[in-house]
């Protein structure tokens, strides 16, 4: 069952279940949904998630905590500078990422007081994504069921590609060779969205190395004919902009191919984990700062989050 919010918002991918029908507002009384608590990008403050800290607790009742980060306090990362691991592409989270982590605990210690016994969400937006499992596997995950997460680089670059640089210095492959695995299960769900806003395209003619995603989306999976169409349709007519290739040369340092669909930061193949329920959503951009709930609605615009939200359900 594929489901249409409008013809520029549309998940091209998701499980043929009645659970992905957000509730309308005459049900939600009858849902209980988790605390959750927000963890904001790289470069981001805490202030850039008020509003959909407002169409959680307004919209759908839940409680919710953002994580206490500034911009200025991303200038702390800094410190790795120092570290020879920067250098050599090897840094690790820790120490380098304390301050941040400190920062997700806080917040998860006020919203577990709110859970009153019961479970929490996370919801990580971009690094914060990675950076809750990073937090996951450091502070230990009983009081959490559900870590979801928006527009996230869970993979790292390949290595030995022209002109890709791996831009955490080696933070991805400590995640993805020392975190914990993505599981989806009844007790700890993983569920990462990734968006389709726009195609990027080569700098030059040339062909790259060719990304396909080893991901699956699930058994259960089906994708509806407009879906399908509008995807081809938008591929044949993308020209190469300006736009399309600046676009692309970031996404080639995320994923190592310019010229994949993403949400304008994020490739959707890096935003996908094996083992985690996989979403992609169409015509969605990738970050709260630039972004129009009408014509560039991102993860958290309250159309948006009718998507999603019924995965924080207790």
């Amino acid at each position: 069952m594929a489901l249409a919010l409008s013809s520029s918002l549309k998940p091209l991918c998701s499980f043929s279940s009645s659970a992905t029908t957000s509730p309308s507002s005459t049900q939600q009384d009858s849902f209980s949904y988790r605390p959750a608590v927000i963890l904001p990008g790289l470069g981001n403050n805490s202030s850039d998630y008020l509003k959909l800290e407002a169409t959680l607790k307004e919209n759908y009742g839940v409680p919710t905590v953002i994580a206490k980060v500034s911009r200025l306090d991303w200038l702390r990362n800094a410190a790795g500078l120092v570290d020879p691991n920067y250098w050599r592409g090897t840094l690790r989270p820790r120490p380098v990422l304390d301050w941040y982590l400190k920062r997700v605990d806080e917040a998860v210690q006020e919203a577990k007081e709110l859970a009153q016994g019961g479970t929490l969400s996370l919801i990580g937006h971009s690094a914060g994504g990675w950076l809750a499992r990073v937090y996951l596997e450091e502070f230990g995950l009983s009081h959490i069921s559900l870590l979801l997460t928006l527009g996230t680089p869970h993979l790292p670059p390949p290595k030995g590609l022209s002109g890709v640089i791996d831009q955490t210095r080696g933070l991805l492959y400590y995640v993805e060779k020392h975190c914990s695995k993505a599981v989806y299960t009844p007790h700890l769900k993983y569920v990462c969205i990734a968006g389709r806003y726009i195609q990027g395209a080569q700098l030059f003619r040339n062909s790259t190395v060719k990304v396909e995603s080893t991901v699956p989306i699930g058994s259960a999976q089906s994708i509806s004919e407009d879906a399908i169409m509008n995807d081809l349709s938008t591929s044949t007519s993308n020209t190469a902009t300006l736009r399309a290739r600046f676009v692309g040369q970031g996404y080639k340092q995320v994923c190592g191919q310019a010229d994949v669909w993403g949400d304008g930061v994020v490739p959707e193949v890096s935003a996908h984990l094996e083992g985690a329920l996989n979403i992609s959503l169409d015509g969605v951009y990738h970050s709260p700062v630039g972004s129009d709930d009408v014509l560039r609605p991102w993860y958290g615009s309250p159309a948006v989050v009718e998507k999603w939200i019924h995965h924080l359900l207790s």
